[in-house]
């Protein structure tokens, strides 16, 4: 009677340890927020570790959830091999970038769109570790600039540019041509004052003889 009962003991001592004892998980690593061009491609990085080795029921699933936050969508999802998305606004616009030995399960969004804004993200499942973190990733598409904008850029600083050049190259001649007005009007000073003083010299000297 007692042997059962201190049986029943035992194991119901197993349990509850087992279910106090820490449960492995998979802990998930993504970045928090992205910017991308309009019409760009972006590669979403994401990685994991586990406590357990990799197994070959390893399943990665990427989903998204748009900015009105309405259901969320599959991206992605691989198990032994990449599985692409036959519908949705994603369809033949993402590409496998990872690599599971190196614990990374990246991928590749082509030709991005301003609808592509809002939340994506990465859940790694490794039996036995199936629970854990799920990375989380805000993507904000940014339109990109026209060209008529970079042009009209590239027009005002190049005519800036001009405008300052020949500012420069005006003030220049204007003091180099004021500096040799200055040396001529010297120059005629002194030949002036030359001519009188040779004048001068010559009144006296005909002066001289009608005195002796």
């Amino acid at each position: 009677m007692h042997g059962p009962n201190w049986l029943g003991a035992v194991l119901f001592l197993g349990v509850q340890l087992r279910a106090l004892w820490p449960v492995a998980a998979v802990e998930v690593h993504t970045s928090k927020e992205v910017d991308a061009v309009n019409g760009t491609n972006l590669r979403l990085k994401c990685t994991f570790s586990s406590s357990s080795p990799i197994s070959q029921r390893l399943s990665v699933t990427w989903n998204f959830q748009p900015e009105d936050q309405s259901s969320h969508e599959p991206v992605f999802y691989y198990l032994k091999e990449p599985y692409k998305m036959t519908t949705g606004r994603f369809k033949e616009r993402v590409t496998w970038d990872g690599n599971i030995q190196r614990n990374d399960v990246s991928i590749v969004i082509w030709n991005l769109q301003p609808s592509d804004n809002g939340t994506f993200t990465c859940q790694v499942k490794n039996p036995p570790d199936v629970d854990g973190t799920i990375g989380e990733v805000r993507l904000k598409v940014v339109q990109k600039v026209h060209f008529s904008e970079i042009h009209f850029l590239a027009v005002a600083i190049g005519s800036a540019c001009v405008l300052m050049i020949i500012v420069v190259i005006v003030v220049i001649f204007c003091r180099h041509h004021r500096k040799k007005q200055q040396e001529k009007r010297t120059e005629v000073a002194d030949t002036e004052l030359t001519e009188k003083e040779k004048l001068k010299i010559r009144e006296e000297k005909e002066a001289t003889p009608l005195e002796d």
